[in-house]
């Protein structure tokens, strides 16, 4: 599975919006990782923030 599939994953799963940290708890990724795949999901739309440092896939 590919890093963002696994990221949106468990976004998904968490059923609210979640911070980075949390989705490094959740997928045991580097944190390193899951900021720069973040920034692609944000730069691609597949993701919103509806409060400040918290993002939730979009529908």
């Amino acid at each position: 599975m590919e890093a963002k599939d696994q990221i949106l994953d468990a976004m998904k799963q968490a059923g609210e919006p979640v911070n980075a940290g949390k989705i490094v708890e959740l997928t045991g990724m580097d944190r390193k990782v899951v900021d720069k795949v973040m920034n692609q999901l944000k730069t691609e739309g597949l993701i919103e923030s509806p409060k400040r440092c918290y993002w939730s896939p979009k529908k």
